[in-house]
């Protein structure tokens, strides 16, 4: 079974927002699939069980605000025993240009709490994940600009990003990282 993590804060006041990445990437996989989320509290989140790619996969939008996602992630990958590499985390990354993706598969959180979060409740830098450029701002506070919402002018880059970001989940269900990497990067 593959686990596929799309990180964000949860409730109407981060929809849309940069920090969202994660979920707005699932929330578009689950719409051409024409499946729904069901909230889970036992899971701490939104958890999704479906067939993709002829492979079992729970997707997860987990509850716990950003800087907790492990507790989410770690709950579900013990309860399904889910092997590490069998896990994808996607979200926002401020150090890649707005739009465009990166696939790594390993390494440091690179400052990311959400992806911190993950490392330590699953004790290694071993994930896998899909890093969604969201650019940075030189004026605006770090804080301010990962919780603002995208300019009419990035939408369309965002946008692609995102469908960009969907065919890789297919790519990674079907191929090993390696291949999913040099295709993407």
């Amino acid at each position: 079974m593959k686990l596929i993590v799309g990180l964000g804060n949860p409730g109407k006041a981060y929809a849309q927002t940069r920090h969202n990445m994660g979920f707005m990437v699932l929330d578009e996989l689950v719409k051409q699939e024409n499946l729904s989320f069901s909230n889970k509290p036992k899971f701490k989140g939104e958890l999704l069980y479906t067939s993709l790619n002829n492979k079992d996969v729970l997707l997860l939008k987990p509850h716990t605000f950003m800087n907790l996602s492990g507790e989410s992630v770690i709950i579900v990958k013990q309860f399904y025993q889910i092997n590490l590499e069998d896990i994808l985390v996607i979200y926002d990354d401020l150090d890649l240009p707005i739009g465009e993706i990166r696939i790594k598969q390993k390494g440091s959180s690179g400052g990311h709490k959400g992806l911190t979060s993950i490392i330590n409740a699953l004790n290694s830098e071993n994930i896998q994940r899909i890093k969604i450029g969201i650019g940075r701002d030189e004026v605006i506070p770090v804080v301010d600009y990962v919780l603002g919402k995208f300019g009419k002018e990035e939408e369309k880059v965002i946008s692609d990003a995102i469908k960009k970001s969907v065919m890789a989940i297919h790519d990674w269900l079907t191929y090993d990282i390696l291949y999913v990497m040099n295709k993407y990067n």
